[in-house]
């Protein structure tokens, strides 16, 4: 019975696409990429600019499947900038961004026939959110995500889009992406040999949970990433109940608060979190060291709260007043909103702010509002900090905003 790896480059039903039409159409040479949200704001297809002001939720145009920002790289210059992405049946096509606004036409667009889609995605150790297409004419795009779980949504439209001809494989894809059935022959010294391999295994580094920081350690969805990669497990459940083994068989061990609480669960399916929270480590290298004097500006407590929401969203600038897409982060515990630059390599913040004493607000869409630079309308809001300092952000839909609004005035 296939799997959703099946549909995956060296599964049988990918190696029944390598042969079909794809490719770059009416793209000019491009340097820079793009980055998807949830959501499905979509603006009118004409000449000059679009808002991201769209209609949410299945209300999307039609023939839209799923839209919203992806990080793309540059095809001659290999650096890494936002695009808003819109999937169709048979093509997805990526727009620029200005102002808080997409260009039309579109700055490309990538015809799905004969493609093949690598999901997860492991060739930039420093962007775990990747998906790569490649062409029936061998070009390849790289494509990130906000989440992992972002990222599993667009591949899985894009298998879909791929497929659109054949009704069949669709139905596979939708009814069995979640089935399970766990490899009967493993050989777990084989595993965590290939994972100990310089080349392409698994590479430990710092890593920070609740305010400490922990050496040569590695997260749990990026592992759970490497197992679907190698082929070592065929689904994301299959590759959690093979790491929850690994760890029984004490060639792993977790590291910190969120992994040790899990391995009390009595289902051996949940005892491995797949999740960029969750720290993990070869059991034979586990040292900790806490508080370390970090070359950043930021202090580890504001980095220790607890996830709750991520995504792109546009932001305006205090100094310059220009808009610019940043992957925004939401803690509690304690509560701050982190953004960080999706075009650099570094997983650092380059702003953020506490929210505690802080008011958020949504902004007329009617106009440009006080305080608003540039003619940019449409699902802003505001949050002013304790400190009175103003912040604009704008969602791609109405229905986005109302979920980041409700989502930060519960943590503050």
């Amino acid at each position: 019975m296939p799997t959703w790896s099946d549909f995956l480059p060296g599964g049988p039903a990918a190696s029944a696409l390598d042969a079909g039409q794809g490719g770059l159409a009416g793209a000019e040479p491009e340097a820079l990429p793009g980055r998807s949200g949830r959501g499905g704001a979509r603006g009118e297809a004409g000449a000059g600019t679009a808002h991201l002001e769209g209609r949410a939720g299945g209300d999307m145009e039609d023939g839209v499947l799923k839209e919203g920002f992806l990080v793309k790289r540059g095809h001659i210059v290999h650096n890494w900038k936002v695009r808003w992405f819109i999937l169709q049946q048979n093509t997805l096509l990526y727009y620029k961004l200005e102002g808080g606004r997409k260009v039309t036409p579109p700055k490309g667009q990538i015809l799905l026939d004969g493609c093949t889609i690598t999901c997860p995605c492991l060739e930039y150790e420093n962007r775990p959110f990747l998906i790569k297409l490649k062409t029936r004419t061998a070009t390849e795009y790289f494509l990130e995500a906000c989440s992992r779980e972002e990222r599993d949504a667009w591949a899985f439209e894009i298998t879909g889009a791929i497929h659109a001809g054949q009704p069949g494989k669709v139905q596979q894809l939708h009814l069995l992406k979640n089935s399970f059935k766990l490899p009967p022959h493993l050989s777990l010294h084989r595993i965590v040999d290939k994972m100990h391999d310089s080349g392409s295994g698994i590479r430990p580094c710092l890593n920070m949970e609740q305010g400490s920081t922990y050496k040569k350690t590695f997260i749990g969805s990026s592992l759970v990433d490497w197992l679907i990669s190698n082929s070592f497990a065929a689904n994301r459940l299959e590759a959690v109940t093979l790491a929850s083994v690994l760890m029984e068989e004490n060639f792993l061990r977790p590291v910190g608060a969120r992994s040790t609480g899990a391995i009390r669960s009595g289902d051996l399916a949940e005892q491995f979190l797949d999740d960029s929270t969750a720290l993990y480590t070869f059991a034979e290298s586990y040292k900790k060291k806490t508080s370390p004097k970090e070359e950043i500006s930021l202090s580890t407590m504001e980095l220790s709260g607890t996830v709750v929401k991520q995504g792109y969203l546009a932001k305006q600038g205090h100094k310059r007043k220009n808009w610019k897409v940043r992957r925004f982060v939401l803690r509690k515990d304690p509560a701050f909103l982190h953004y960080y630059d999706p075009s650099k390599d570094e997983n650092r913040p380059v702003g953020g702010f506490s929210l505690r004493g802080s008011l958020v607000s949504a902004l007329e869409d009617n106009g440009v509002p006080t305080g608003v630079k540039g003619n940019v309308q449409g699902n802003l809001f505001k949050v002013i900090t304790k400190d009175d300092t103003h912040y604009y952000i704008q969602a791609s839909t109405k229905a986005e905003r109302a979920e980041w609004i409700e989502a930060i005035k519960k943590v503050t």
